[in-house]
């Protein structure tokens, strides 16, 4: 039987191994080439496309680039061990990256934060560069989900037969813990599909769903970047249809990173805070740039 069915596509996926390579007995994961690919999709699109678009030197985000992918990355890394089950003695565990998990809003955080301090140092606007280079980290997300699907991971909750891109999954070959205690966990468990002498889990595939609205996102940014009518536009549409998109995307998850013992997942609250605060940037920057029109 196949490893991943998407029966109303009638579309199998067969012997989809997580580990694409394994040289000398190293394990490579599809996982972390589908990151490095993203890196370099994203490094090209953010450093050598983006200025040489817009009349700039790519040398000066080609120096960003080397300096915020590492850190991006360790971003990622802590905000998934904070989130996902901190404790003290867990801090190394930034560090071991090959035990799996980035949080995609810790590599954003970290990426803007660089920016910021980068920009300072070199006495360039901020809101300008971000604009420009926002582009990379977009289709670097976009690869990298990919790297999800062949984790069997990142899923969505229960899908019915009626959902057009339904995802069966083999159950034993899922790596996570299921709670039925979680409704949404429950639901998929009560739904299990037996075939072929395996069992399915039958999710959406959120992550598909998110790196095709970010696809969307990364070709109207491209488009609209020789239109935009203030510095930082580009990237607060960014932060707002990203922001709406996760948020919503969310409530879909099954394996949400909740703050504490609560049961509100982080992504939730940096999600909405994007949203309203790219929304409000981006009325505020057209009043003013309407207003220096007028007053001209």
């Amino acid at each position: 039987m196949a490893d991943i069915i998407f029966p109303n596509l009638g579309l199998q996926i067969q012997n989809l191994d997580p580990v694409a390579f394994r040289p000398f007995g190293f394990e490579i994961y599809w996982y972390a080439v589908f990151v490095v690919l993203g890196i370099v999709a994203g490094y090209y699109f953010g450093a050598v496309h983006g200025p040489k678009k817009t009349g700039q030197n790519p040398e000066l985000y080609e120096k960003f680039a080397f300096l915020v992918i590492p850190l991006a990355i360790l971003g990622g890394r802590l905000f998934y061990v904070i989130f996902s089950d901190w404790s003290p003695s867990r801090f190394i565990d930034v560090f071991n990256i090959r035990l799996g998990g980035i949080g995609i809003w810790g590599v954003i955080i970290t990426a803007i934060l660089v920016c910021f301090i980068y920009c300072k140092v070199k006495k360039f606007s901020f809101l300008n560069f971000a604009d420009t280079a926002i582009g990379g980290l977009v289709i670097g997300h976009v690869i990298g989900r990919f790297g999800n699907f062949t984790n069997r991971e990142a899923f969505g909750g229960f899908a019915p037969d009626s959902a057009p891109f339904a995802m069966q999954l083999r159950a034993d070959q899922v790596r996570m813990n299921f709670n039925y205690e979680n409704y949404a966990h429950r639901e998929i468990l009560d739904n299990i599909i037996p075939q072929g002498g395996f069992q399915y889990i039958q999710v959406h595939p959120v992550f598909f769903y998110e790196a095709f609205i970010n696809l969307l996102l990364f070709s109207f940014l491209l488009f609209y970047r020789k239109h935009k009518k203030f510095n930082g536009e580009l990237l607060a549409i960014y932060f707002l249809s990203y922001g709406v998109t996760r948020f919503f995307l969310e409530t879909m998850r099954t394996d949400q990173l909740l703050i504490g013992s609560t049961n509100i997942a982080i992504a939730h609250i940096l999600s909405a805070a994007a949203a309203l605060g790219g929304a409000a940037f981006i009325v505020y920057g057209h009043i003013k740039a309407k207003k220096q029109k007028t007053s001209a």
